[in-house]
This record gives structure tokens, C-alpha cells and sequence, in this order.
């Protein structure tokens, strides 16, 4: 840059810069990262390129990022359209990654954009059908949870599968999302109630509590509370209302069924009211359950294999100390389900330095298993079969509001830790960073905007 005045070259070169960091957001948008953890990989990517952060401004959306560079003379901006939101957690921790290693080593921006490309392109962990395993036997592990016997599991295992590769389908002949997920709902539902009559199974109406919980937004959930902590409100509120969304087609295409098929069937409703929610099995067997729906929902969201055995414990851990605190020590499933999230997510701040990866790569799957689907049903039901009765809607009401408190406390519990511990880490970091640019500089390797 000479007299403040840039060149042709030097604009083209920024514009560059602006790109690559602008694919950088989008792909951790759109691979359900935190807005947080967004805007810090970001501006670590910016200090690799040369941009100063107090020339970068970053305005983060769910369906749209904004970067603009600007200093008394000039004034860059770019746009980025983010679309096709998933949940990949090896991209989160692969551009995390990139970010570090893009200032210690000395990439070039074409290096840096290789790397980016090939984090893009590659295929997830797990082929189609061994994530619809994974689903699958996730809500088996929901069921054993809730105390079917192990021929409901595996009736519950099945049909989560087929729902699972049902919405999987439907997406793919472009279905909307939302109707992709009623539908997936429904058949599941379906088939768990016609498994109700085998006559192979103890507990022939578990299933139905279990089998179309791999839709459950916990990742969109947490990265909520995560965002309205960080007063990232936008965001956080869009975050909100897409699992809303989700919910809401999910019970949709439950209670479709319920008043399709089941609406005579007085049974069920009784069977779900008397479902005992102390545990009634040894610890090992809800350790074991736990661990199941850790992993299956760890393929779900395209974990690495070598951390798999992790998000076990951790779901073990999770489940056994929400039991504990229940049952044993009496304070309830809200603080239960807390203090069982907030013991992984306790832990996770020390294991992420073991296993090099971000926090919620170790904390989300883990957690999943407390979802409450028994309360969830019960609510359900009481509102569908409401016929006047004094005490209905309290009831109904009652354990509505239940079970959306504990899924809130899990959301807490794996949040507070996690910001806290960022927030106490955060000035290293800078210091870090700051040293492994002044060698950048010493190298000659340096060029700032």
C-alpha cells in the first residue's frame, strides 16, 4: 500500500482474504458451531491473513454472515449465504485446528485455502446406513433408559432406523426439512405401536417413548442457551425457533398417530401415566444404555472414531450422577439432570486439552441420554386426550413445564462451564497468539492490511 491508496492487486488480494474468511464462518455455521466459537475462529483466521481486529467488523447470522475491513479511507464489506445447516462436529474441530496450524507453519493463502477445501469436500466418518444404526440403537439406549426390556430395545432400535432412513429420503427428494421430520415421526410411531402387538415383549409400549428421539434438537438447544448467554441474541433467538420448528413437527407426526391409530387404545394411556420413573435396573444396565445412545448419537453427528470411547464415559457419567442426585440424594430430576451435565461439561474443560478438540465435541452426545422422553409423553398425551376432566390440564401443564425445564438445565449445565472456562483461558490464548504472530513478523512471513 503506498500513500494510503491501494492498488488493484492489493484490493484483488483482499477480496481474497474476505473469501476465504468469509468460507471459514460459513462452514462452521453451517456445521452447528456456537457464534462464539464462530467469531473467534474467524478473527484467528483474520490474524493469520494480516487483518488487524481493529479494522474487522463481523456480524454473524444464522442464515448470513457480514465481514467488512475498513480504516479512515477505505471500506471492504462481503456477504456469505449459509443454507444447508447440519451438525458435523469433525469440521468444527478441523477448522479450529487449521487456524492454529495456518500461523505456526507459514501457510500461504493458497495453502490456507487447500486446507479449507479439503475440510469442505471430505465424507463424513460413517457411511448412510451405519449412522442410521447409530440412530437407531441411540433410542434403544432411550428405551432401556426409561426400563423397557431388551426385546423393546431392539423393537425400538428398528424402528428409529427405518424413521431415521425415512427422513433421510425424504430430504433427499427435497422435501421440506420440517416435513421431513412429521413424516419420519409418523412411520416411526407407526411401526413402534404395531410392535406393541408381538406379544414378544414385557414392555410392548416403551418403543413409542423412544422410538423417534434421534430428531431431538440437542445441538441447536444448547448452541441457543450458549448464544443468549453470550448476548449473541440474534442468533440465539433464530437458534430457538428452528428447534421449536423441529419439535413442533416432531409431535406433530407423533400425535397424528396417536389420534389415527391409537385414540381408541385406552390402554397406552394408562400403560404411559403408570411408567414408573425410578430407576428399577442395576447401574451397570443404565450405564450401559447410556453409553449405546452416547455413540449412536456421536455418529449422528459425525464425531471421530477414536473419541467414541470418550463420549461413552461421558455418557455414563452424565446419566449415573443425574441418578444419583435424583433418586439417592432426593433434590429431583431438574437438579439431577444439571448437575449431570454440568459434571461432563466440568470435566470436558480438562479433557479437550487431552484429546485436542473443542468442548462440545465431548459434552453434547454425552448429555443427550438425560433427554426426559417419559415426561415428553405424558404431556403429549394429556393434551391430545383431554376430555374436560377436572386436574387435566395441570396435569398435562405439569409435566410439560418438567420436562422442558430439565432439557433447559442440561443446556445450562453444558454452557456454564464451557464460558467460563473460555472466558478464563481466553487472555493465554490472546498471548499466545500474539507471540506466534511477532514470530511470523521475524520471519519475514507477516504482512499486515
Amino acid at each position: 500500500m503506498e500513500n494510503n491508496i491501494l492498488t488493484e492487486q492489493e484490493i484483488l488480494l483482499l477480496r481474497k482474504k474476505l473469501d476465504l474468511l468469509l468460507r471459514t464462518g460459513k462452514l462452521l455455521m453451517e456445521s452447528a458451531a456456537d457464534t462464539n466459537r464462530i467469531e473467534r475462529n474467524m478473527k484467528r483466521v483474520a490474524a493469520f491473513m494480516g487483518i488487524p481486529e481493529n479494522k474487522l467488523h463481523i456480524d454473524i447470522r444464522w442464515t448470513m454472515i457480514m465481514v467488512n475491513v475498513s480504516d479512515e479511507r477505505h471500506s471492504f464489506s462481503k456477504f456469505q449465504k449459509c443454507e444447508k445447516h447440519g451438525i458435523n462436529m469433525t469440521t468444527i474441530s478441523q477448522i479450529s485446528k487449521l487456524s492454529w496450524r495456518a500461523i505456526e507453519e507459514d501457510y500461504s493463502l493458497d495453502k490456507y485455502e487447500e486446507e479449507l477445501t479439503k475440510i469442505a469436500e471430505q465424507p463424513r466418518n460413517y457411511t448412510h446406513y451405519i449412522v442410521a444404526m447409530g440412530a437407531g440403537f441411540a433410542c434403544g439406549g432411550f428405551c432401556k433408559l426409561f426400563g423397557c426390556d431388551w426385546t423393546a430395545f431392539l423393537f425400538a432400535s428398528i424402528c428409529a432406523f427405518i424413521g431415521f432412513r425415512v427422513r433421510a429420503r425424504c430430504i433427499d427428494f427435497g422435501i421440506n426439512v420440517y416435513m421431513s421430520i412429521a413424516i419420519a415421526a409418523f412411520i416411526s410411531t407407526c411401526l413402534a405401536y404395531a410392535s406393541s402387538y408381538t406379544g414378544l415383549s414385557e414392555t410392548p409400549y416403551h418403543p413409542l417413548l423412544a422410538c423417534a428421539l434421534f430428531i431431538v434438537p440437542g445441538v441447536p438447544l444448547i448452541n441457543f442457551v450458549d448464544d443468549m448467554i453470550d448476548n449473541h441474541l440474534l442468533t440465539g433467538i433464530t437458534r430457538a425457533a428452528n428447534t421449536a420448528m423441529m419439535v413442533g413437527a416432531m409431535t406433530f407426526g407423533i400425535a397424528f398417530v396417536m389420534r389415527v391409530l391409537m385414540m381408541d387404545d385406552i390402554t397406552i394411556d394408562h400403560k404411559f401415566s403408570e411408567l414408573s420413573m425410578v430407576p428399577h435396573d442395576s447401574y451397570y444396565v443404565y450405564a450401559i444404555a447410556a453409553a449405546i445412545a452416547a455413540v449412536g448419537f456421536s455418529m449422528i453427528f459425525n464425531i471421530q472414531r477414536r473419541l467414541l470411547w470418550v463420549v461413552a464415559i461421558g455418557g455414563i457419567i452424565a446419566v449415573c450422577t443425574r441418578n444419583f442426585v435424583n433418586f439417592e440424594l432426593g433434590l429431583g430430576p431438574i437438579i439431577g439432570s444439571f448437575m449431570g451435565s454440568f459434571v461432563v461439561s466440568l470435566i470436558a474443560v480438562k479433557a479437550v486439552h487431552w484429546f485436542h478438540v473443542p468442548n462440545h465435541v465431548l459434552t453434547i452426545p454425552s448429555v443427550i441420554p438425560m433427554i426426559p422422553g417419559v415426561l415428553m409423553y405424558r404431556s403429549l398425551l394429556a393434551f391430545i386426550n383431554m376430555n374436560g376432566i377436572v386436574g387435566e390440564v395441570t396435569n398435562a401443564f405439569y409435566n410439560g413445564t418438567t420436562s422442558a425445564l430439565i432439557i433447559l438445565c442440561i443446556s445450562l449445565g453444558v454452557a456454564i462451564p464451557n464460558i467460563f472456562a473460555r472466558r478464563y483461558i481466553a487472555r493465554d490464548r490472546q498471548i499466545y497468539l500474539e507471540k506466534e504472530l511477532e514470530k511470523r513478523r521475524q520471519r519475514g512471513k507477516f504482512i499486515e492490511w
